[in-house]
């Protein structure tokens, strides 16, 4: 195994492994070469949290994706131009899979030109560098790195490089990426690729993003580790006011962004509560805005139905969250276990940022803090000891019951020593 393999599978998850591993066995038996690209292979050499897997193969994809989705994967959204799928594989875990291309941009703002290509000609025509690097999942060059614009270089000087002059006008896009990737990266733009950003900008040439474009980035702000400061980000660079000429000034809800930045850093490192972001951000995001404002920003961001009602019914699911963690039924920690166990993850983020009610927060810190860590602790093995056979129902309300118990067991109490009080001086001399 290459070192790159062994970094490689160090940050990715065990879910995330399984599907890089299916992917690579899939077009391995179609003769296909494939590569884990972009994203994944930035934050595994820049060592981040991968969060997405994007694959590329030098061929048709069209077969490989059929395949795997008879092995339970499913399309999620296609782009028949670029010949690329997002896929959502069993575990949650979402992967892009596309064909090595090269594009051309006749005009800004235009569809480009694409034609089949090699991976390093692929490399050659993505957006910055640190995003232009590839890892082989082939047989004959497993664990081979590809990197034709020194992206890893990049990544060591913490810079942001524009593979291109044009980079912007081909894809205006790219100019709202930039502002995103600087913040959660923490990365600062080399000065040539700021000059071509702020010429791009000069020439008006974000006013050719498309409202799907904008959608697209919505979603992946939504996402970010600390969507706040990307707004700010985005705001410094002028580019605000694409999602609604209304987003300025006293409009960009700062103090929310605060507020939410707080909930999610209460929830441990680690603790995957499956958080869908978007309706709680986009409900900070419209907070201070009239209902016409709001009305505006769906329409420029060409948001879906599915999205705004995931914004505007998200308040009143979790208020009805709310009201069960104050019942007074509640008197266990199993019972508050069981009350936010099958919780959505959104209703506790926003109860997190938004709940005045000290009983909720408490009882919300409780779980994140104490209860999920306990009830990890009773394993597999905890619980075929009982005599459970791993995959009945007997084990499911077997490992059940033993958590509760856990939960609910009163602390061992550690017995206190009777302090030992010195005998008087005096008396000690008249005892010896």
């Amino acid at each position: 195994m290459s070192d790159y393999m062994f970094m490689l599978e160090s940050h990715l998850t065990a879910a995330q492994n399984r599907v890089a591993a299916q992917v690579a066995a899939v077009a391995g038996e179609m003769d296909l070469n494939v590569y884990l690209v972009g994203g994944a292979v930035r934050d595994m050499l820049g060592g981040f949290p991968v969060r997405d897997l994007d694959f590329v193969v030098e061929g048709n994809p069209v077969k490989l994706v059929k395949a795997l989705e008879k092995k339970g994967a499913q399309i999620t959204a296609q782009d028949s131009t670029r010949k690329s799928y997002d896929l959502l594989f069993p575990g949650h875990i979402s992967a892009s899979l596309g064909i090595a291309r090269e594009e051309k941009y006749a005009k800004t703002g235009k569809k480009p030109t694409i034609r089949p290509a090699t991976i390093y000609e692929h490399l050659r025509s993505r957006d910055f560098t640190i995003n232009a690097v590839a890892l082989s999942l082939s047989r004959g060059s497993r664990g081979l790195l590809i990197d034709p614009t020194n992206g890893a270089g990049d990544l060591v000087a913490r810079e942001l490089r524009a593979i291109s002059g044009y980079a912007f006008y081909d894809e205006p896009a790219r100019m709202l990426r930039m502002a995103r990737l600087q913040v959660r990266l923490g990365l600062t733009v080399e000065p040539r690729t700021l000059s071509h950003f702020e010429n791009a900008r000069e020439a008006r040439v974000q006013r050719h993003i498309s409202p799907a474009a904008l959608r697209r980035e919505i979603l992946h702000i939504a996402e970010e580790p600390n969507p706040g400061e990307v707004i700010r980000s985005i705001e410094k660079a002028q580019l605000l006011t694409l999602f609604g000429p209304m987003l300025a000034g006293a409009k960009v809800n700062h103090a929310g962004f605060q507020k939410l930045q707080k909930a999610l850093q209460a929830i441990p490192y680690g603790t995957d509560l499956g958080i869908e972001k978007l309706g709680i951000f986009l409900l900070t995001l419209a907070e201070p805005l009239a209902p016409k404002e709001r009305a505006a920003l769906v329409k420029a961001s060409n948001l879906t139905h599915a999205d705004v009602a995931a914004w505007q019914k998200l308040e009143a699911r979790a208020k009805k969250l709310e009201r069960a963690l104050k019942s007074a039924s509640l008197k266990k920690p199993s019972h508050v276990y069981r009350a936010l166990r099958d919780a959505p993850g959104d209703e506790i983020l926003f109860l997190l940022a938004r709940s005045a009610e000290r009983l909720v927060q408490d009882r919300l810190k409780n779980y994140l803090q104490k209860y999920i860590v306990t009830a990890q602790e009773v394993t597999d093995a905890d619980v075929a000891a009982k005599g459970a056979v791993p995959g009945s129902p007997k084990f499911k309300k077997v490992r059940e019951d033993m958590i509760f118990a856990r939960l609910d067991a009163r602390p061992k109490r550690i017995p206190v020593p009777e302090p030992v009080v010195a005998a008087p001086a005096t008396a000690q001399r008249r005892f010896n």
